[in-house]
C-alpha cells in the first residue's frame, strides 16, 4: 500500500513539509510504502478553464508539474494533504493544484474511495487551521475519498502551530494530532484491506 504526502507549502523544508513528513515516518513505520511531493519547487500554473480535460484525463495545458501530480494521486491508496494557513485557508499553490485535479474526477472518479487526511499549521494556536482543513476535506469530498481525522485530540485531521522554521515541531500538541492522524489513515488502510 502507498502512502502520498503531498505539502502545499511555499517553503521547502517548512513546518508543512515536516509535519507531513512526520505523517509519513509513522506510517513507514507501520510497514507502508510513501512518497513525498513538496509543492514549494514545483512548477504550477493556473486552470485555463479550457475543458480539455472533458475528453482527456489529463490536464491538456503539458507545460507544468501538475500532469505528475496527477499521476501521483491517482498511484496513491492513501492521501495525505498538508497545507499552511494563508488568510484562513489553503495556501494559492496547494489551491492551484486542486483546481486542476478536474481531470480526476471526470475520469471516472480516480480518486474514489481513497483514504484521505489533512495536516495544517499556523502562526498560532487558533489560527484558521480547522478552516484550512476543511478546504483539505472539501477537495476530497469533492473527489468522493474517505476522509479519516486524528481521533484522539483535534478531531478533524494534524493541527500545528508555528512561525518560524522548525517551529511546528516544537508544538507538542500539534505533533500528537499528526501521529494520530497518521496511525488513523494506517488503521483505516488495513481495515479497508486486511490482507496487508
Amino acid at each position: 500500500m502507498r502512502v502520498l504526502g503531498l505539502s502545499g507549502s511555499h517553503r521547502r523544508a517548512g513546518n508543512t513539509d515536516q509535519l507531513v513528513e512526520k505523517t509519513l515516518d509513522v506510517l513507514r513505520g507501520q510497514g507502508f510504502n510513501t512518497e513525498f511531493i513538496s509543492l514549494a519547487d514545483k512548477s504550477l500554473d493556473f486552470c485555463k478553464d479550457c475543458d480539455g480535460c472533458r475528453e482527456n484525463p489529463r490536464c491538456v495545458f503539458d507545460e507544468d508539474d501538475q500532469n505528475y501530480i496527477l499521476d501521483e494521486l491517482q498511484a496513491a491508496d492513501a492521501i495525505v494533504i498538508g497545507s499552511p494557513v494563508y488568510f484562513g485557508g489553503v495556501s494559492s499553490r496547494l489551491k492551484t493544484v486542486f483546481d486542476r485535479t478536474l481531470p480526476l474526477r471526470r475520469a471516472k472518479l480516480s480518486l474514489a474511495g481513497k483514504i484521505g487526511a489533512a495536516i495544517t499549521v499556523g502562526g498560532s494556536r487558533n489560527g484558521g487551521q480547522e478552516h484550512t482543513i476543511a478546504d483539505i476535506h472539501h477537495f476530497m469530498l469533492i473527489h468522493e475519498m474517505i476522509i479519516v481525522g486524528d481521533q484522539k485530540t483535534a478531531h478533524f485531521g494534524g493541527c500545528a502551530q508555528g512561525r518560524g522554521q522548525g517551529d511546528a515541531l516544537k508544538d507538542e500538541v500539534g505533533v500528537q494530532t499528526v501521529i494520530n492522524t497518521a496511525e488513523k489513515i494506517g488503521q483505516t488502510l488495513k481495515k479497508i484491506n486486511p490482507h496487508i
